[in-house]
């Protein structure tokens, strides 16, 4: 049996997640952007709006979701190229390592990284910034969470079509910009054009931003909570099991 084909191994995947972090320790520039470069932008768009903190209040909440998504996509992505391009991938895949090993044990190692993010970026919002919120802040840091890990999937994604660093930084404007431009952020997605609606119903980043907005202005959880939040979850591992099925040993 090919290594690719190998059924999910607990050990082989606790282990790449254990190798990832150890080498995200001794790289403090990347626990910079991944910690501390979120919890300074929310800070600084606090003080932005510090004459009107209501628009602070109506849009803090979804930015808790999308740069935890962007930061994990940036550094998933160039992570992951920089395994293939050194020809680490290419050894380890020549072990008894699957694919999708490989790709749990970097969701995982990312994964921990991104309830430490949030955890912080929440924690400050909510409890030093103070931003204003109806709900439960713990819902805020459930959907921040699964926002990370969506930005963790979509960058081990396309990472396999980038044949450098600096193309996996050009697929941003591909695949984060339009999602941020229509995810409801700048205005509400029933006031744009039809056809760009049509558009954000089906990208991801505009269910995390309604489900941090159910939690900013409602005391219960909502049916739309739920959805929003299961169907960034259900993209999330949609998009780790075709990273799995598109990761390439080597960059040609």
């Amino acid at each position: 049996m090919s290594t690719d084909a190998r059924a999910l191994s607990p050990a082989r995947t606790l282990a790449t997640a254990g190798r990832v972090l150890r080498q995200l320790r001794h790289d403090p520039r990347t626990i910079v952007l991944l910690l501390i470069v979120p919890i300074l932008m929310i800070t600084l768009l606090r003080y932005v709006f510090d004459a009107s903190p209501e628009t602070f209040d109506s849009i803090g909440a979804s930015l808790l979701g999308i740069f935890p998504l962007i930061t994990m996509f940036l550094v998933t992505s160039i992570a992951t190229l920089r395994e293939r391009t050194s020809g680490t991938l290419e050894r380890l895949l020549a072990m008894p390592l699957g694919k999708g090993d490989l790709i749990a044990g970097y969701a995982l190692a990312f994964g921990a990284v991104a309830v430490a993010q949030s955890l912080l970026a929440t924690a400050m919002s909510v409890w030093v910034l103070g931003l204003d919120v109806v709900g439960s802040p713990w819902l805020l840091l459930l959907v921040a969470l699964l926002d990370a890990i969506l930005g963790t999937a979509l960058g081990l994604f396309v990472s396999a079509f980038a044949a450098s660093e600096f193309q996996a930084v050009q697929f941003m404007p591909a695949v984060i910009f339009p999602q941020l431009l229509l995810c409801g952020l700048f205005t509400p997605r029933d006031r744009m054009h039809p056809v760009l609606e049509g558009i954000s119903d089906v990208l991801p980043m505009s269910y995390a931003v309604d489900g941090m907005n159910q939690v900013l202005t409602h005391t219960d959880i909502t049916g739309r909570f739920y959805r929003d939040v299961l169907i960034v979850a259900g993209c999330a591992l949609l998009v780790l099991c075709l990273g799995a099925v598109t990761l390439r040993r080597r960059t040609a």
